[in-house]
């Protein structure tokens, strides 16, 4: 025979668990997004440092464009197999958490850097995209940076300052502050990051 207090007792531990998936399911929403890679970082940076020294020679604006195009096409995926790669050694879901959190932060200022430079391009403002690209990158790596280390919003916002200067400075100085972020930037950050946040 069942005693009395049993179905209480049952109903008070279906809560219980309740409450512990619902303050779980926070702490990991919480959490910081650790998988940022310093390897890919660094590996990405010395993609943008050739861009930044091959695109000056570009006859054409379109071939410059098409130039840091291509460096992106492959600074890109090879950024997400290192952050996929971490996460995988770290135990870090890519699909929720933090991992979710740090996209959907970071994913806006891209899409508006995409935006501009379609708009840039058609009103032949050419001299404004490096400017434009490193302040919108900056922009995505500040907002997503923040729900991962301290380290990647201050990457972001070294890249918003020196986007900010290029915006301001004459032409003949954009492949310097160009190499400068996407480059010399990525190289000693990404540095940081590999030897102070487990790679």
């Amino acid at each position: 025979m069942r005693s009395p207090d049993s179905r209480p007792s049952a109903t008070l531990a279906d809560h219980a668990a309740d409450q512990l998936a619902f303050i779980r399911d926070t702490m990991v929403r919480a959490g910081r997004f650790t998988a940022v890679s310093g390897a890919g970082t660094m590996i990405t940076g010395v993609v943008g440092l050739t861009a930044a020294l091959v695109a000056p020679r570009a006859e054409s604006s379109a071939s410059w464009l098409i130039t840091w195009l291509l460096a992106a096409a492959v600074a890109v995926p090879v950024s997400l197999v290192a952050v996929a790669r971490k996460a995988r050694r770290s135990g870090q879901s890519l699909r929720a958490g933090p991992a979710r959190t740090f996209a959907l932060a970071f994913a806006p200022s891209l899409a508006a850097g995409a935006l501009l430079t379609a708009a840039l391009v058609l009103a032949g403002a050419w001299q404004l995209l490096p400017g434009a690209w490193l302040v919108c990158y900056g922009a995505a790596v500040v907002s997503g940076g923040a729900f991962s280390v301290r380290t990647v919003p201050v990457f972001g916002t070294v890249l918003v300052i020196l986007g900010a200067a290029t915006l301001f400075v004459p032409v003949a100085a954009h492949a310097w502050l160009l190499g400068a972020g996407f480059g010399v930037a990525h190289l000693f950050f990404g540095f940081f990051i590999a030897r102070y946040h487990g790679g």
